[in-house]
C-alpha cells in the first residue's frame, strides 16, 4: 500500500530532496568527500584515529602488480577483495579459503588465480567505481564474524549501517545477506533491513523487498532476538567517525568479528533512506533533536544522550 504525503510528514520521514539540501547539502563540505569516498584513504584515516577495521594484506595499484598477488595472499586461508572506490557492494569478492590451489567463494564456488586477476584488473580499470574512473583494488583480511549473528545470515557477513548526525548515532539497521543477496548485504539485491534499537542494539523490525518480514527467507530463524552484540562501544567507534572525518551527516558501516570486537568497514556521504523503512520511524523528528544540542560534547555524551532519547519498543515479538 502506499502512504500518502501527509501520513509520511506525521511520522517523520525525510525524503532525498531533504536530506540532500537540509542535512547532506548543510554539513557536508564536498572537499572531505574523497576522505569517504575511498575505502583506502578511509582505512588509513581510520588508523591514524585508533578506529578499528579489517586488516589490510595488500594493494594493487597497476595491471603489473597483478602478477605479485599469489605472494601477496600467500598464508592466508580467507580474505576480500575489494575495490577501493566501489559503491553498493558492486566489485566485492569474497574468498572464504583456499583448497587445493583453489580459492572458494561463500557459496561454494571454485576461482582459480586467473580468475582472481581478471576481477583485480577489472576493478584497476574502473569497472566497478565511482563515475568509472581507475581504480586501487584492496585486499584485505576476512572477518570472522560472530557466531552469535551466523543463523541470522546466509553465505555473507551482517554489518550495522548507524546515521551518525553531528556525531550523534541516531537510527540503526543490521543488513542480512539472503540467497536473493547473493550473499551480499545490499537490501536493494534482497538483503534483509532489520532495524536496531539505539539504546540496546535489538531488532524493532524486519523489512525485505520493502515489505515487513519477521524471520530470515534462508534460515528460517526469527529475528526478534536478534541482539547485537558489545553495542555501545559499536556506537562510540561510529559516533567517532564525525572527528575523524569533519562531516555532519554520514552513514557508518560496521561489523561485529569474534576476535576484534566492533570494526568500521567504510563510510558513506550519502547515506540511503531505507533505514527508515527497517525502523518504521522517520529520522525527522531525530535530527531535528540534535540541532538544537549544544556543541563540543564527547563521544560517550553523545552516546549517552542517543541512548536516552531514541530508545523505542520493537514490532518483532519472540516466536512462542
Amino acid at each position: 500500500m502506499w502512504a500518502r504525503p501527509g501520513q509520511l510528514l506525521r511520522r517523520g520521514i525525510i525524503g532525498m530532496n531533504r536530506r540532500n539540501i537540509r542535512y547532506i547539502g548543510r554539513y557536508n563540505s564536498r572537499r572531505l568527500y574523497p576522505l569517504v569516498d575511498d575505502k583506502l584513504k578511509t582505512k588509513l584515516l581510520a588508523e591514524q584515529h585508533g578506529i578499528t577495521t579489517p586488516a589490510l594484506i595488500g594493494t594493487v595499484t597497476t595491471q603489473f602488480g597483478i602478477k605479485g598477488l599469489q605472494e601477496m595472499i600467500a598464508g592466508h586461508s580467507g580474505f576480500v577483495i575489494k575495490p577501493a572506490k566501489g559503491s553498493g557492494g558492486k566489485g566485492i569478492l569474497v574468498i572464504e579459503h583456499v583448497e587445493n590451489e583453489g580459492y572458494i567463494k561463500p557459496s561454494g564456488v571454485r576461482l582459480e588465480l586467473e580468475d582472481l586477476h581478471r576481477h583485480i584488473s577489472n576493478i584497476l580499470s574502473g569497472l566497478y567505481s565511482l563515475g568509472g574512473t581507475p581504480d586501487v583494488a584492496m585486499i584485505e583480511a576476512l572477518i570472522n564474524f560472530d557466531v552469535q549473528l551466523s543463523e541470522y545470515t546466509y553465505e555473507g557477513v551482517p554489518d550495522i549501517r548507524v546515521i551518525v548526525f553531528l556525531g550523534y548515532p541516531v537510527m540503526a539497521m543490521m543488513r542480512l545477506s539472503t540467497a536473493a543477496s547473493d550473499g551480499k548485504a545490499n537490501l536493494h539485491q534482497g538483503a534483509v533491513g532489520v532495524g536496531l534499537d539505539i539504546a540496546t542494539g535489538t531488532a524493532v523490525r524486519g523489512v525485505q523487498f520493502d515489505r515487513s518480514r519477521r524471520d530470515h527467507p534462508d534460515t528460517g530463524h526469527e529475528l526478534a532476538s536478534l541482539r547485537i552484540p558489545d553495542w555501545t562501544n559499536l556506537l562510540k567507534l561510529a559516533s567517532g567517525c564525525y572527528e575523524m572525518t569533519g562531516l555532519g551527516y554520514l552513514g557508518t558501516d560496521m561489523v561485529i568479528d569474534q576476535n576484534r570486537g566492533p570494526m568500521l568497514l567504510e563510510l558513506n556521504a550519502r547515506p540511503g533512506l531505507a533505514i527508515q523503512m527497517a525502523n518504521g520511524e522517520g529520522l525527522r523528528p531525530r535530527l531535528d533533536l540534535i540541532e538544537k544540542q549544544p556543541p563540543g560534547l564527547d563521544v560517550e555524551a553523545r552516546v549517552a544522550f542517543a541512548q536516552a532519547h531514541f530508545a523505542r519498543r520493537g514490532e518483532l515479538k519472540p516466536a512462542v
